[in-house]
């Protein structure tokens, strides 16, 4: 069988299967269906600096080829994140950790990635400028090139680990926003967060969001995600992690080949929670078809 494993930013994978964050909550739910250190490693729940309810309900619609949530980054807040998250995580998974983070303001993403910056679980910090749910941050940190270069100086001013920044797919030139995260020192690059939608429902004549709009994931948004992962990869000489529809272990090998050293895959652990784990035990017969020997070899060997 060939080789699995990759580097992401100096820290060895044995597979490039990345969980993506807000889909696989802290590690331990899935932990009691199957054992997910069989993982590259996961993406946890999005953390902020204080603790968010997130939006009003309902959060979810399905649509076809994918769905929309509007979420709205609910989770305990950094604390309580390093007292009580982290410890059941370790209990279950022996792998470096990626921490999701988000923030409202340039000081807010300074302070919580300087605290996770100092747990040992962290191995990387996937800093989320991409949130097309929440209003006052996410998002709008994500679409000038001179805010992302902001928070990403700010970040690794605090930090010693690999800092990769999270990028929004609403954009119309992502690669400007790519380069300017590289500039201010970014360690790596990861896309795409999901796309703006909507849906009505006919018989109220509402919006089925509460939030009005949310982001689209799934299949359905595979090929722009796979566009954009080429478009960055080849304009930047720092990693990057691709996802965005993700559901096969032909589809990571898409990915890769697109210039995505590491892949993340999201919404389809919400249809089948063994999503990642399936996708890492059919790799090897992908890659014989495809007559792959190392994963490590095809990043970026599209011709």
């Amino acid at each position: 069988m060939g080789s699995l494993s990759v580097n992401l930013c100096g820290i060895s994978l044995d597979n490039p299967v990345i969980p993506a964050s807000g889909t696989f909550g802290y590690g331990y739910e899935y932990a009691e269906l199957y054992d997910i250190n069989c993982l590259g490693t996961f993406s946890f729940k999005g953390t902020t600096r204080e603790g968010r309810f997130g939006n009003p309900t309902p959060r979810i619609a399905e649509c076809a080829a994918g769905m929309l949530n509007a979420v709205g980054l609910q989770n305990p807040g950094v604390e309580k994140v390093i007292s009580q998250e982290l410890p059941r995580l370790k209990q279950c998974f022996h792998k470096p950790v990626m921490a999701n983070v988000s923030g409202f303001s340039v000081e807010d993403y300074a302070y919580t990635c300087e605290r996770l910056d100092k747990e040992e679980q962290v191995g990387w910090l996937e800093v989320n400028i991409s949130c097309p749910n929440v209003h006052g941050g996410g998002m709008s940190f994500g679409t000038q090139p001179q805010a992302a270069a902001e928070v990403t100086r700010a970040v690794k001013a605090v930090t010693t680990k690999p800092v990769i920044i999270k990028l929004s797919p609403n954009v119309t030139d992502i690669v400007s926003i790519a380069k300017a995260c590289e500039d201010a020192g970014a360690d790596g690059i990861s896309l795409i967060n999901t796309l703006l939608g909507m849906r009505i429902d006919l018989r109220t004549r509402k919006p089925i969001l509460a939030n009005k709009m949310g982001g689209l994931s799934g299949p359905a948004v595979f090929p722009v995600a796979l566009r954009m992962v080429c478009q960055v990869a080849e304009a930047v000489r720092i990693p990057v992690v691709g996802m965005g529809g993700v559901s096969s272990a032909e589809d990571v090998i898409e990915m890769m080949l697109a210039g995505a050293t590491a892949v993340e895959i999201g919404a389809a652990n919400l249809v089948n929670p063994f999503a990642c784990r399936d996708i890492i035990r059919d790799l090897p017969r992908a890659m014989e078809i495809y007559h792959i020997q190392n994963l490590s070899e095809i990043i970026g060997g599209i011709r």
